[in-house]
């Protein structure tokens, strides 16, 4: 049986977050780095995988999945069996996951890439306090919801954590988070920073992309 192939960039957030889930449950995946400065997203191959030319994006068979969220769940549902716990067959549990889930693609991801994609792709100059205090209104959002737990749906991980982690920490230089007023939040990132697979799948990847993003800022104002 062939591996599942995973589109992607260590670059990408989403694609960091599906990382972890496959680290997670133990699953190899077949993994296609995608250069997303290079636009190798947009070629005519890849938009007939994906015509919302987006990573990650899964093959499985015939299944052809597009958004990281969905690539999540669909990996608990078919190779996780054992690691249930990280979208839960419950449905009030799974309704709060889903909540988080859609908290990252409608909030901090959407915040992160408002900030990041012009400077990245089209020579923006622009990284305003607006902005990053746009982006850090999400972390009382996260406070919030951590306040007497220690992940986003309760004392259990799931796959809320790794979407949103991915996507917090590739952000929290440019938008710093306050550890007297989100303490919570600093107690999540240390909880998550500790599983043994966390520092190679997330971590450097994040790293990377917060680097690359100072570098473009500088690059554009200097023109």
């Amino acid at each position: 049986m062939s591996k599942p192939a995973l589109y992607y960039a260590t670059l990408s957030p989403p694609s960091r977050a599906v990382l972890l889930t496959a680290k997670a449950i133990g699953l190899e995946l077949e993994l296609r780095p995608i250069n997303l400065l290079k636009g190798e997203h947009l070629t005519p191959e890849f938009l007939k995988l994906n015509p919302q030319h987006t990573i990650p994006t899964l093959i499985d068979g015939d299944a052809n999945i597009i958004d990281s969220h969905a690539i999540c769940a669909y990996l608990i549902e078919k190779y996780g069996k054992a690691h249930e716990s990280l979208y839960p067959k419950d449905l009030v549990k799974r309704a709060n996951v889903d909540a988080r889930l859609h908290l990252d693609s409608g909030h901090l991801f959407a915040r992160l890439r408002f900030l990041y994609e012009p400077v990245l792709y089209y020579g923006s100059t622009d990284c305003s306090v607006d902005k990053i205090a746009y982006v850090q209104k999400c972390y009382e959002i996260l406070e919030g919801f951590l306040k007497d737990q220690t992940y986003l749906c309760g004392n259990e991980l799931t796959i809320a954590d790794f979407c949103c982690v991915a996507t917090v920490t590739s952000v929290n230089d440019v938008a710093p988070i306050d550890e007297f007023k989100f303490p919570k939040v600093h107690a999540w990132l240390k909880a998550l920073s500790e599983l043994p697979y966390y520092k190679a799948t997330n971590e450097e990847g994040a790293e990377e992309l917060k680097a690359l993003f100072k570098t473009k800022l500088a690059e554009n104002r200097s023109k």
